[in-house]
C-alpha cells in the first residue's frame, strides 16, 4: 500500500522557517485531498494544513497565517512551508490523505528552540 515519505525537518531557532516536502508514487495521488498532521510527544496526531486535488486549502487555528500548503501533481508532491516557527510546533511532521488512506510513514522531525 502507498506510504509517503516525507523530509526537510530539522531543528530551527524560535521565528525561523522550514519546508516540508512529501513524496508519494502513482495516479493515486492526484485524486486525492492530500495534509500534512503532526504529533508532538505526549499528544495525539492533529490535522495542521489540508489541500483538494484543486488546491483549496485550509489550516488549523494555531498555524493560519505561518503555513503554507501546497502540491504539484504533476511530480506527486505535497509541501508545508512554515515560518515565524514557534516552540509549540515541534512535533514529528506527517502527510496522508485527508481522510488518511497511506500507511503512515516515519514522519520528519520538526524542533523549534525558544
Amino acid at each position: 500500500q502507498e506510504q509517503p515519505v516525507e523530509s526537510g525537518g530539522g531543528l530551527v531557532q524560535a521565528g525561523g522557517s522550514l519546508r516540508l516536502s512529501c513524496a508519494a508514487s502513482g495516479n493515486i495521488f492526484s485524486i486525492k485531498t492530500m495534509a500534512w498532521y503532526r504529533q508532538a510527544p505526549g499528544k495525539q496526531r492533529e490535522l495542521v494544513a489540508v489541500i483538494t486535488r484543486g488546491g483549496s486549502t485550509n489550516y488549523v487555528d494555531s498555524v493560519k497565517g505561518r503555513f503554507t500548503i501546497s502540491r504539484d501533481n504533476a511530480k506527486n508532491r505535497v509541501y508545508l512551508q512554515m515560518n515565524s516557527l514557534k516552540p509549540e510546533d515541534t512535533a514529528v511532521y506527517y502527510c496522508n490523505s485527508e481522510p488518511s488512506s497511506f500507511n503512515w510513514g516515519q514522519g520528519t522531525q520538526v524542533t523549534v528552540s525558544s
